[in-house]
């Protein structure tokens, strides 16, 4: 199969495995517990939160190991009391938008974006007008639909900023360099199983000055954040893909934006393809586009019959019959948008793959 997917997740990397296996087997004592065995598990553990600290420029000592990017998404939000005031973008990830709602904030608005997906420069400034204060200000680094990177240190600047910042930066991670502190954010999202890592572990990590309450009570483990015995190989194998995304991080984007390139060139040969945000900065694997007058699930499942795997948007809200929310914020017509097809490309992927794709899809069209 051809896996054009990546965004949505990615193949564990037989490195990681082989980091895990010692903590599925050999090593499986208790990491609270105070003998021998649940000492190495429990530096295990410091192991990895010092290579996932390391990865986006952080100290060991604010990453909060949680079960994936949603938990992550969520736990940030624990900052917030019933009365807050609240400003997310309008292309968040669901575990921010439904969060948030869930949520029932007293004064909620969402800051809009323009037609390539980045968050207007005076957003804020227009909510600050409107609400006068902000307690919480959430917007994702890099989109998983189209991949648009936003410039988060630009658009939360702000003369008396008094407000926590969160990003989402789940995309980001493994593709782009991203520094916790040059951001200067006060939350940030990550998630394993993006970066070649196992599924169901994530981390927020968390600024020394802020407060947030647990999702979990009881045992007291990640410093109190987050109760609940931990899942030791999930997290020794994101640490690994720390790790390993860290090293190869400038081979990884380079070789994935030499694959995009070669297919955006492709694309600009096929009669009414659109490719949305094409002129933000964006990730380097990461190509959504659409074509007037075709439905873009439909296109989907012919792909698949062809052994090739593409997604239509985001993964957690495929399915749902209806044009992406990110597009729509963006502007775009309806049927356009229903016609969307992402294509994230990953470190396996090849030339050949892409020349494949691109003559399946001309065939198809053509049909």
């Amino acid at each position: 199969m051809i896996y054009f997917d990546h965004n949505a997740t990615t193949p564990i990397d037989q490195r990681v495995v082989e980091a895990m296996l010692p903590y599925l087997t050999t090593f499986y004592g208790n990491p609270s517990s105070l003998y021998r065995m649940g000492r190495a598990v429990r530096s295990a553990i410091d192991i990895a939160r010092e290579q996932v600290a390391a990865l986006v420029d952080s100290l060991p000592e604010q990453i909060v190991f949680t079960s994936g990017g949603t938990e992550a998404n969520n736990l940030a939000l624990q900052t917030l009391s019933g009365n807050a005031t609240v400003a997310i973008s309008n292309i968040e990830h669901p575990s921010i938008l439904e969060a948030v709602n869930n949520k029932k904030i007293s004064r909620l608005d969402t800051l809009a974006v323009n037609k390539n997906g980045l968050v207007l420069p005076e957003a804020i400034e227009v909510f600050l007008q409107k609400h006068d204060s902000i307690d919480l200000v959430s917007i994702m680094l890099a989109n998983n639909e189209n991949g648009a990177i936003q410039d988060i240190t630009q658009l939360t600047k702000h003369q008396n900023k008094n407000f926590i910042v969160h990003t989402d930066a789940i995309q980001a991670i493994g593709k782009i360099p991203v520094s916790f502190q040059q951001l200067e954010v006060d939350l940030m999202s990550l998630s394993s199983h993006k970066i070649y890592g196992p599924k169901g572990c994530g981390a927020l990590v968390i600024n020394k000055n802020i407060t947030v309450s647990p999702l979990l009570i009881g045992g007291g483990q990640e410093n109190g954040w987050r109760a609940g015995t931990e899942n030791v190989a999930a997290i020794v194998g994101f640490g690994k893909a720390a790790e390993l995304a860290q090293q190869e991080l400038e081979y990884r984007s380079s070789h994935c934006l030499d694959l995009r390139n070669g297919l955006e060139k492709e694309l600009s040969s096929i009669e009414n393809l659109f490719v949305f945000a094409k002129d933000a900065p964006r990730l380097p694997n990461t190509v959504q586009f659409g074509i007037k007058g075709i439905d873009g699930e439909m296109l989907l499942m012919q792909l698949d019959q062809k052994n090739i795997a593409v997604s239509s948007g985001s993964a957690c809200s495929s399915g749902a019959g209806k044009a992406s929310s990110v597009l729509t914020a963006m502007g775009v017509e309806n049927e356009l948008a229903k016609s969307a097809i992402r294509i994230s490309l990953g470190q396996a992927n090849t030339k050949q793959d892409v020349n494949e794709f691109i003559q399946t899809l001309k065939l198809l069209l053509d049909k």
